[in-house]
C-alpha cells in the first residue's frame, strides 16, 4: 500500500491502487475487456457457453463483478454461483444443489436422478415467466474433465427451442490449455460449443491505464510519473520465456510495482517517479 508520507508528498487523497475498484466507474476499460465483458454478457442472456482465461491479476474477478452487476440492474438473468471452494470436487449432485438453491426455496431431492429432474423443472418454469439463468464458476481451471463434461448435459436442457442455462467458466491459463481439444478430447463436446476469450495484457494501454487510476483520485500521470518511467515499467513487465517476450502487464503487476515506485520517490524526496527508481524497486 502507499504510505501515509506517499499520499501526503504526490497531493494524493487515497490510494488509486489499492481496493480501487469499488463501483463501475472504477474500472479501467479497454476494448479487449469490452469485448470480454459482451462475451460473457452474451452467454447469461443467449444461454450459450465462453471461457475467461488470463493469468493471476489481470481483472477477471473484476469482469465477474462487472457481468454480476449488469445482471442484477437488469433483473432477467438470474446468477448461480457453485460456492464449494475446492473446484476439483465438483460434482454433477453438487452442481444440480447449487442451481436448486440459487433459484429457489425447495429442499434437493436425495438421489440424482430426482435432483435433474427438479432443476430442469425449475428452469424451465422460470424460463417460461421470462427469466433467464447463467451458472457463473470461477477458478475453473481446476475442474475436472468429468465435471466440464457434465457442464454439457447441463447446457443441453431447454424448453423447446429455448436453452435453459447460460454458463460462463473464468479460469487461469491452465483452463484454457484444458480446453484444447487435443488435450482433452473427452470434453470435446463442450470443448466444441465453448467460446474461449483471453483478457490480454495493457501493453498499448499502460499510460491510459495509470492516467485513469490517478485522475480518479484528483491527480494525472504527468504530475506522477515521467514519461521515460512509464517505458520503464513497461519493460520491467516484460520477460523471456523459452525465447518469446512475454508480458506481464497486468492490473495487478502494473499496481505492485507503481505502488513500490511512489513510495520509493517520496522516500527520496523526488517529485516524481523516474526511471531509475522503476529500476531499482
Amino acid at each position: 500500500m502507499l504510505a501515509q508520507d506517499t499520499l501526503k508528498h504526490f497531493r494524493l487523497f487515497c490510494d488509486p491502487f489499492v481496493d480501487d475498484v469499488r463501483s463501475a466507474e472504477d474500472v479501467f476499460m479497454t476494448n479487449e475487456y469490452r469485448y470480454v465483458l459482451a462475451s460473457m454478457r452474451h452467454a447469461a442472456q443467449a444461454q450459450g457457453i465462453v471461457a475467461v482465461v488470463a493469468d493471476s491479476g489481470a481483472g477477471k474477478t473484476t469482469m465477474r463483478r462487472m457481468l454480476m452487476d449488469e445482471l442484477r440492474r437488469d433483473g432477467k438473468t438470474t446468477v448461480i454461483m457453485p460456492s464449494i471452494i475446492d473446484k476439483t470436487r465438483i460434482t454433477a449432485a453438487g452442481l444440480c444443489e447449487a442451481i436448486i438453491a440459487d433459484i429457489s426455496d425447495e429442499n434437493p431431492k436425495r438421489s440424482l436422478e430426482a435432483k435433474a429432474r427438479q432443476v430442469e423443472r425449475l428452469l424451465r418454469d422460470a424460463s417460461r415467466s421470462g427469466q433467464k439463468h447463467v451458472m457463473v464458476i470461477e477458478e475453473a481451471h481446476d475442474l475436472t474433465i468429468p465435471t466440464l463434461r457434465y457442464l454439457k448435459r447441463f447446457w443441453e436442457l431447454e424448453d423447446g427451442f429455448t436453452k435453459l442455462l447460460g454458463i460462463v467458466l473464468i479460469g487461469q491459463t491452465e483452463l484454457g490449455l484444458k480446453l484444447q481439444e487435443h488435450r482433452n478430447s473427452q470434453a470435446r463436446e463442450l470443448i466444441r460449443r465453448c467460446i474461449t476469450v483471453d483478457l490480454r495484457p495493457l501493453d498499448d494501454d499502460l499510460e491510459s491505464y495509470l492516467n485513469y487510476k490517478l485522475e480518479r483520485v484528483g491527480s494525472s500521470l504527468p504530475k506522477v510519473i515521467e514519461p521515460q518511467a512509464v517505458e520503464a515499467i513497461r519493460q520491467r513487465l516484460r520477460r523471456k520465456d523459452k525465447g518469446q517476450v512475454v508480458s506481464d502487464l497486468y492490473p495487478l503487476a502494473i499496481n505492485n510495482l507503481v505502488v513500490r515506485a511512489l513510495n520509493a520517490a517520496a522516500e527520496l524526496g523526488d517529485e516524481r517517479v523516474t526511471t531509475e527508481i522503476v529500476k531499482h524497486v
